[in-house]
């Protein structure tokens, strides 16, 4: 086993409650020779008697003078990433959990598949109790990038940030982790981008525990407009990624399945957040109406939404 990789495990932090049990999955890592690196995003909590009671020099606390907030915090990942001087970086949420052998897993991986912009691990999901509720099913070793999103579109696979293993110099290559509102598609495309040429190798064990809660960005955000707007900036990045024509016939294959369903996916990433948004207030949709052409909306899309919201109203009243 290669024991000189070094890893960045780097956790943007804001929130306490999980803190702890966080800090304590990283350095319970069979392999030890990582770094962890958490930045506080000026939070209002009380982070710092957390970290302090660790004394182990492989931590490394920075606390951000002014906030990035939920809707810039990737800011605060590319912070983490600033700091990194590892081979390999992990971003993770601060209510996230590593199984002990992840890292070791990855140095196994890495061995098999040297060279790659992108790792993954399988992860396991776990509620506020840390009792697993759910798993991710499993992936193939290896595969290209245009599988990667094929499975994503298609078959609606589930990922997270902190599911993904990046080389750190691949990323500061691309400037970082992709930027856009409240993170949301940014965690996908910042792997895409990292597997647009070299694909990406997963774990065939899980080494990963994301946390469903009700404190996550996800569980918490309802700006709609901002998450329009995620959806189509990330257009641009597949349109990078789908201009390389790939050299093996089933690559080929999901290549023309994902360039014809282009406009399908970004309709469907738009009805998941108009739906909801109408059906809080049904007057939101002369809201859109009037602003379709801005977040380009089509009227289909719109109509859709409002008839869907409808639908879910009357029949929760039933």
């Amino acid at each position: 086993m290669y024991t000189d990789i070094k890893f960045s495990v780097t956790v943007p932090a804001y929130k306490a409650q999980f803190l702890s049990e966080c800090i304590d999955s990283i350095l319970a890592q069979t392999y030890k020779n990582f770094e962890l690196i958490i930045v506080n995003d000026a939070s209002p909590q009380d982070l710092d008697s957390i970290v302090s009671k660790y004394d182990d020099p492989r931590i490394r606390y920075y606390k951000n003078k002014e906030g990035f907030g939920a809707e810039h915090v990737v800011g605060n990942w590319n912070k983490c990433l600033e700091y990194a001087i590892g081979d390999y970086i992990i971003c993770m949420g601060d209510d996230d959990k590593l199984l002990p052998n992840c890292l070791e897993e990855y140095v196994k991986l890495i061995e098999q598949y040297p060279g790659l912009g992108v790792y993954h691990t399988q992860t396991v999901i776990i509620n506020e109790l840390s009792i697993i509720t759910d798993v991710q099913p499993p992936r193939p070793i290896y595969e290209s990038v245009y599988s990667m999103i094929y499975f994503r579109w298609f078959y609606n696979r589930p990922q997270y940030i902190g599911d993904w293993l990046f080389e750190v110099k691949h990323l500061k290559a691309y400037d970082g982790y992709v930027k856009l509102p409240y993170a949301w598609e940014s965690d996908d495309m910042s792997a895409y981008m990292a597997a647009k040429d070299t694909g990406v190798a997963n774990v065939q064990c899980p080494g990963f525990m994301y946390r469903r809660n009700s404190q996550t960005i996800s569980s918490k955000t309802n700006n709609t407009a901002q998450k329009l707007l995620a959806h189509t900036k990330a257009l641009a990045y597949y349109d990078e990624i789908f201009n390389k024509e790939p050299d093996n016939a089933l690559d080929v294959f999901y290549r023309n399945k994902l360039i014809k369903s282009k406009e399908h996916h970004l309709e469907k990433g738009f009805r998941t957040d108009l739906v909801p948004d109408i059906n809080a207030n049904i007057f939101r949709y002369w809201h859109w109406m009037l602003r379709k052409n801005k977040y380009g909306i089509s009227m289909n899309t719109l109509n859709k939404s409002f008839i869907a919201s409808f639908i879910y109203r009357f029949g929760k009243k039933l």
